[in-house]
């Protein structure tokens, strides 16, 4: 008999706090993404000095094993050091995406620093640009309008 009231009470309960329960997650933001690096030092660089990416401080005990960038808006990238396994993505897979002010310097920039991409133009006449950090996390670019 015990069970039995414990069970109704958990159904009488759980259906108050679903009724009681916000509709939506109430999402405000992007944050940020982390990525899993292997050479910490290889992708800070290639972070700051071929995205553009502005570091941010990180706690001194974290400096060997994050890298913090901000994106704009409050928004960031976050390296995380570990990374062991292969990072494999294609155009077609995952990838995140980023804008620049003119496709063409960035094309010209890309190839002046030697990182391999591939140039595409997608439906509607748009230039898209894709190329891997270190890892091999994807990127891609298109032109701010």
């Amino acid at each position: 008999m015990k069970k039995l009231l414990v069970i109704f009470l958990m159904f009488i309960c759980s259906d108050i706090i679903a009724q009681n329960a916000p509709n939506s997650l109430g999402f405000a933001s992007f944050n940020h993404i982390a990525l899993q690096v292997k050479d910490m030092p290889a992708s800070k660089d290639f972070y700051q000095n071929i995205i553009g990416l502005t570091p941010v401080a990180v706690p001194d005990s974290l400096k060997a094993i994050r890298g913090w960038f901000n994106t704009g808006n409050g928004q960031m990238i976050h390296l995380l050091a570990g990374r062991t396994t292969p990072v494999l993505n294609d155009k077609n897979g995952s990838h995140f995406a980023i804008f620049v002010n003119s496709i063409d310097n960035a094309e010209q920039f890309l190839a002046s620093r030697k990182v391999p991409f591939h140039k595409q133009v997608r439906f509607g006449g748009i230039v898209q640009i894709y190329f891997a950090d270190p890892d091999g996390y994807l990127i891609e670019m298109n032109e701010k309008k």
